[in-house]
């Protein structure tokens, strides 16, 4: 097949998964055409059978801000044509959606039908969809979608619970590639950043407020009464400047690290105990799956489908938002013990497992043909 996908090229999990979905894609023969504006992060590697497409935007007086959608439309209608896709799979409802409709209507004009799948993520419903500025248009967009897939139950839920959905959204998971993320434990890095063996935990985020950072100094507070720890933050954001100001005022600079984005984040995943995943809402969780194959188990917040990833009492705990006592005595309790750890360790890596990519992947090679097919 000759796909599109139409994502953010951003650190967020809906561009995080659209790269990858396409590269699993592209190793099974597939040709992929990426069309966004600018080269995702995770487009990171070769592949003959990949292709990337900028959206170029023009500068005009005339414009406050580009023209971002009559820009992706013509970029698209370009691309369809002259590449002679099969299907376009756009992920996340704003703006791409309704760009993608646009593009269809174009296309027909030239006599092409191209069928379109669009991929709902998290804020572009729970969030920014339900505004009143967009909702009627991302109702419309996802209505007129060929095929409508959503990450958890929880998100498929809400999203028939806030708009007046007519298709039939399908529960494809968020997966995780086990030749990037596994088991593989750096003692020289772990040792490097925990000198004196103390318990790693591990946050990676863009720091946005729905993640509330926050949260895992304060929840570091409460955990050294008892027990020596070290927090490593990852990743880069708007809130991470307030994040830093509160560890200094805390007087937390021992036990808190910030490290900013880095691209080899599973060797540092490797080297943590437990994840740490404050946020107020997740439609699905990446990160906490992330860390789970590499067998870390994790302490989250019981928000959108996190429950769906992370089991109670299994492979960590779950927590109400902003229960700081609770997720710190949740760490402790993970942490206690070797065997205590061992055991959410091993927990952790069989549940991620059920995720792998190989599992994933064909649910949507399945939803393509049958587009494909019935336009026929």
């Amino acid at each position: 097949m000759k796909i599109g996908i139409v994502c953010y090229p951003t650190y967020g999990g809906s561009g995080v998964l659209a790269t990858e979905l396409g590269k699993a894609l592209a190793k099974k023969g597939h040709i992929v055409h990426f069309i966004t504006y600018a080269q995702p992060i995770r487009l990171d590697v070769f592949n003959e059978n990949v292709f990337y497409h900028e959206v170029r935007f023009v500068e005009y007086p005339l414009f406050d801000y580009p023209p971002l959608e009559s820009a992706m439309v013509s970029k698209l209608v370009d691309v369809i044509r002259y590449e002679q896709l099969d299907i376009l799979h756009v992920h996340y409802a704003i703006p791409h959606a309704s760009v993608a409709y646009m593009a269809k209507q174009v296309l027909a004009s030239f006599g092409i039908n191209i069928p379109v799948i669009t991929t709902l993520h998290g804020t572009d419903i729970t969030l920014v969809g339900k505004d009143p500025t967009f909702s009627s248009v991302v109702t419309f967009s996802i209505n007129q979608s060929d095929g409508v897939t959503a990450v958890s139950e929880h998100l498929k839920f809400e999203t028939q619970k806030y708009f007046h959905i007519r298709r039939p959204i399908e529960v494809i998971y968020n997966f995780v590639d086990f030749e990037r993320f596994k088991p593989q434990c750096n003692e020289v890095i772990k040792k490097r950043y925990s000198p004196d063996g103390a318990p790693i935990l591990m946050h990676i985020s863009n720091f946005r407020k729905v993640k509330r950072v926050n949260d895992c100094i304060k929840i570091v507070a409460q955990i050294i009464k008892t027990n020596d720890v070290q927090l490593l933050m990852v990743g880069d954001g708007p809130e991470r400047y307030h994040a830093e100001q509160l560890t200094r005022e805390m007087g937390l600079d021992d036990y808190i690290k910030f490290l900013g984005k880095q691209d080899a984040i599973e060797k540092l995943l490797a080297i943590a105990d437990v994840f740490l995943l404050t946020s107020e809402t997740e439609s699905f969780g990446l990160a906490a799956l992330e860390a789970m194959a590499c067998r870390v188990p994790c302490v989250t917040t019981n928000s959108g489908g996190l429950p769906e990833v992370n089991i109670e009492g299994v492979t960590g705990y779950l927590s109400d938002v902003g229960d700081i006592e609770s997720m710190a005595t949740n760490c402790l309790k993970i942490i206690k013990t070797k065997s205590t750890l061992e055991l959410f360790k091993d927990n952790s890596l069989a549940q991620a497992k059920r995720f792998s990519i190989d599992a994933i992947v064909p649910q949507y090679e399945a939803l393509y043909l049958s587009k494909i097919k019935s336009k026929i």
